[in-house]
């Protein structure tokens, strides 16, 4: 069989020819013997492809591998004639075992047709022609022999590609068999992983030191990322953040495409600084609120917000380290801003200034203010003749250092709204706002506030079926959006703030307005692939307070990791830009009318709103009504139209409540009045002789004087009850938010 076969062996690697006129490598699995065949398989397209394939083809193809054992018989006896009848592939087989081997010399009809460049042998005799039945047949396969060699250099070009590709294959399963084995089966998205993993490997991480240089801004903008926590270990969350350098943070979005293969996207922003999950909170505090303290000395106006979703660790950065549920309050930023304060008191040049320190500490909920330092009392927040805001009521407790700024930090947080939620199990409902206050023989010198804000997911339960969810939600969307463009106007100087959109910047109007004010926001996220759409959220807002510009050369890949970057993880890098000054196109110039805003009409945003029986008075004169317009239409991609109605009634209905608290308060001191008006009354009808006329006319006007104010007190609750229904309707009515045009 060796013999009939050559050397082919199963496992050799030979050419053949397909039915288009192909030309490629095929590995031999089975020779077969009866039929002097041999079969061969390939792989096509990922595919084990195979067919049976006769010798005389092979060996056209690979005349290496042709059997050159037997001898030629000499010239001296010629071969006997082959009869006509014999099959083809027979003659083919005689006609190869009769080539000429190394040592003889070959006839004039191979002469005549060069086959290998090889010297010149000796003359022999001439041996008989061959019959001429057989020439033809030779002279055809030396032709297929030559045409093969002509397509040697492009055989060889495919043998490289495949070789290759069957090379790249190996390794391919050689790296899917390994991280099979080190795979953990319990991750439930560890794909994900691997490519998250794999892009971070391509970065050159540089992250924030203590050695880097704080930049003064009259506005900062940084992220804080925290760590995993308990909960998000214990279901094997994946941390899908990355902050490969002081300024820049990226967020592996998971995705998924038609055919469901899942890909990441990676969305890339810019901040004034990035703080890792490795960060503590004293060096949060030095590149943000420690450049303030020097502010308030300088008779400024300082504001440090925290802002992000429940439990991306807020009330942590402001407030102190958490225990369970005791709280550290020496390590929070209101704590170490104090204690930078009465640094700074024994300073000489502000020695001789005799300052004092106060501190306040209350809340805002649901559009109302409480003071956390008396027993929560309700608080009243009004505009005096200079319109300057005041809160009527709010209680300054003078502090004389840092210990005592910490016992009225742990009262104020023993007394704050809080509530339970799906991420946090002690999650803050309300702006929490803690001012130390400066002054100066009486006058405020400066004033330094913090504020830790309400999870901003809260401001999307505007739909909820219980109108205490709603009520708060909508004050939290509404003060949010308020802060930011309040914020916007400080950096821009422009001419009118919008701080009576909501009762948060309303309080902290002053803040917002002077050129010796300045900003600085903490935006803390969650690392957690299962908060991801709420971390995008906390990031976009963020980079609309401040627009930043993001380039690709901002991330910093390491040294050959630029161009080989993961193909599975493409750099999608987006810049929110939509209201950026360089982009008129985009950006619609804002402007009150007041003539406009007296006129009484409805706003048009783009469609009409469907509660036409708002109250007109409130309508027509509300500052408040003002602002917020303004506020929806500079945020028309956020707020719909029908969640401007909303807004519109749920402020119509804070108005309305505070207004009938305040008359049923009046009522309530008249009542008293009007009862020693009848004891009177009464206590003269005791006498013999008294005078029955009197007592007639004294008791018809003091019915009257009920009847009257009664009246009006229960017409205003029935106006406030339809305000109700408004507020209910118009929640039904929410769309929701129209997607951003990136």
């Amino acid at each position: 069989m060796a013999s009939g076969f050559g050397k082919i062996v199963v496992g050799t690697y030979v050419e053949i020819k397909r039915s288009d006129g192909r030309i490629h490598q095929a590995m031999v699995t089975s020779m077969n013997e009866d039929n002097e065949s041999v079969t061969v398989e390939w792989i096509e397209n990922g595919d084990t492809k195979g067919k049976e394939i006769d010798l005389e083809s092979i060996f056209a193809l690979n005349p290496d591998v042709a059997p050159d054992e037997e001898i030629a018989p000499s010239p001296e006896t010629p071969p006997p004639p082959t009869p006509t009848s014999v099959k083809v592939n027979k003659i083919a087989k005689n006609r190869r075992t009769i080539a000429p081997t190394k040592n003889e010399t070959p006839s004039k009809d191979n002469r005549a047709i060069p086959t290998r460049a090889r010297p010149p042998q000796s003359q022999q005799p001439e041996p008989a022609p061959p019959p001429p039945v057989q020439q033809p047949t030779q002279l055809q396969t030396q032709q297929q022999q030559q045409n093969a060699r002509r397509k040697s250099n492009c055989v060889k070009e495919v043998e490289k590609l495949q070789e290759k590709r069957e090379r790249r294959r190996l390794q391919q399963q050689e790296l899917r068999e390994k991280r099979a084995q080190e795979v953990d089966t319990t991750i439930p998205n560890y794909e994900i992983m691997y490519m998250i993993r794999d892009f971070r490997a391509s970065l050159d991480y540089r992250p924030l030191t203590t050695a880097d240089v704080i930049e003064e801004h009259r506005i900062c903008v940084c992220v804080r990322k925290r760590p995993l926590n308990k909960k998000e270990l214990t279901m094997k969350d994946l941390d899908v953040i990355t902050i490969p350098s002081k300024d820049v943070v990226m967020v592996h979005e998971p995705k998924q495409k038609v055919d469901l293969t899942r890909y990441l996207e990676n969305q890339t922003f810019r901040f004034d600084y990035a703080f890792d999950d490795c960060t503590s909170n004293e060096m949060v505090y030095r590149f943000t609120a420690r450049p303030l303290v020097e502010t308030i000395f300088e008779r400024g106006m300082a504001t440090c917000f925290a802002y992000g979703q429940t439990g991306s660790g807020k009330t942590h950065t402001m407030g102190g380290d958490f225990s369970g549920k005791n709280q550290d309050c020496s390590k929070g930023i209101y704590a170490l801003a104090a204690r930078d304060v009465f640094l700074m008191l024994k300073k000489p040049n502000y020695k001789k200034l005799e300052l004092q320190v106060y501190a306040t500490f209350f809340e805002i909920y649901s559009g109302k203010v409480f003071d956390l330092l008396n027993r929560k009392a309700k608080l009243r927040v009004l505009e005096d003749g200079k319109q300057q805001v005041q809160v009527v009521g709010l209680q300054e407790k003078e502090v004389k250092c840092t210990e005592d700024v910490l016992k009225l930090i742990e009262v104020g947080n023993s007394c704050r709204t809080s509530g339970q939620t799906s991420a946090n199990a002690h999650s803050s409902r309300s702006h929490a706002v803690f001012q130390i206050i400066l002054r100066r023989k009486g006058k405020m010198h400066g004033k330094f506030s913090l504020i830790d804000l309400a999870g901003n997911e809260r401001g999307a339960d505007t739909s909820s079926a219980d109108r205490q969810t709603r009520l708060e939600g909508a004050e939290i969307n509404k003060s949010l959006l308020a802060l930011k463009e309040c914020i916007r106007a400080l950096g821009r100087n422009k001419p009118h703030t919008p701080f009576r959109a909501s009762k948060l910047t309303q309080v902290l109007r002053d803040s917002f307005i002077g050129e010796n004010s300045r900003t600085c926001m903490i935006a803390t996220i969650s690392p957690g692939m299962t908060s991801c759409e709420n971390t995008l959220n906390t990031l976009r807002y963020a980079n609309r307070v401040k627009e930043f510009g993001i380039s690709p050369s901002d991330i910093p890949f390491s040294q050959g990791g630029q161009g080989g970057r993961p193909d599975n993880s493409p750099t999608n890098t987006f810049e929110f830009d939509d209201f950026a000054a360089t982009s008129p196109s985009r950006v619609k110039e804002l402007t009150v009318d007041p003539n406009q805003v007296m006129e009484g009409g409805r706003p048009n945003i783009h469609a009409v709103n469907q509660l036409d029986i708002l109250d007109e008075e409130w309508l027509s004169i509300s500052p408040q009504r003002d602002d917020l317009k303004l506020l929806c239409e500079q945020n028309e991609e956020e707020v719909s139209p029908q969640l401007f109605t909303f807004h519109e009634a749920v402020s119509q209905l804070v108005e309305m409540e505070e207004q009938v608290l305040e008359d049923h308060r009046a009522v309530f001191q008249e009542s008293i009045r009007w009862l020693e008006d009848e004891k009177v009354l009464l206590e003269m009808t005791e006498e013999v002789d008294y005078d029955v006329e009197s007592y007639a006319t004294q008791l018809e006007q003091i019915l009257e004087q009920k009847i009257d104010i009664l009246t009006e007190l229960r017409d205003k609750v029935k106006s406030f009850r339809s305000a109700l229904q408004e507020e209910e309707q118009a929640s039904k009515q929410i769309n929701p938010k129209r997607p951003r045009a990136l």
